[in-house]
C-alpha cells in the first residue's frame, strides 16, 4: 500500500521559490562534481519506507497549504559526523502541483495516506496556475481557491 510524507517547507513563499532552490541545488552539484540528487535531511528516519517507496511521495506544506508533491525514490538513513542518526529521502526533482490543501503548522514529518492527499492539478487547473502567485495566495485566503 502506498504512503506518502507530508513535511513543511520553511523558508519558501511560492513553489516557484522552491523550484529555483532545487535547481540551484542541483547546479552546484554538478559544478562541483558531486552525485546530482536532489535530498531532503531529516533526523527521524521513516519506519515504513517500503510503503513510501512504492510509489510514495513528499508533499510540500509552503504557507499553511499543501501546494506540491515530489516523487520519493530512495531513503538513506546516515550517520553524521557528529555521530547523530540522520535520514536522506531522495527525490524526484520534478515538481507535481497539488490542489491546495490547508494544514497546520507541525515539526518534522508526518505520514500521509493516499486517500488524505489532495488531487494533483490536471487540465481543469491550468487556469489557475496562469495567475501569479501573489493572486493565488490572496484568492486561496479568501476561500476561493
Amino acid at each position: 500500500m502506498t504512503l506518502n510524507l507530508v513535511k513543511l517547507c520553511v523558508g519558501v513563499d511560492a513553489v516557484e521559490d522552491l523550484q529555483a532552490s532545487i535547481d540551484f541545488g542541483l547546479a552546484d552539484k554538478k559544478s562541483r562534481g558531486i552525485e546530482e540528487i536532489q535530498f531532503h535531511t531529516t533526523r527521524m528516519v521513516p519506519k515504513r519506507v517500503d510503503e513510501l517507496l512504492d510509489g510514495g511521495s513528499l508533499y510540500w506544506v509552503i504557507k499553511g497549504r499543501i501546494q506540491v508533491r515530489q516523487h520519493i525514490e530512495e531513503v538513506r538513513p546516515f550517520t553524521d559526523t557528529s555521530g547523530i542518526s540522520r535520514c536522506r529521502i531522495v527525490l524526484e526533482p520534478r515538481l507535481i502541483l497539488t490542489e491546495w490543501l490547508p494544514r497546520r503548522a507541525f515539526q518534522g514529518w508526518r505520514y500521509l495516506t493516499t486517500k488524505d492527499a489532495p488531487s494533483d492539478l490536471s487540465k481543469k487547473g491550468a487556469g489557475i496556475l496562469s495567475l501569479p502567485p501573489e493572486l493565488r495566495r490572496e484568492l486561496a485566503d479568501l476561500g476561493l481557491l
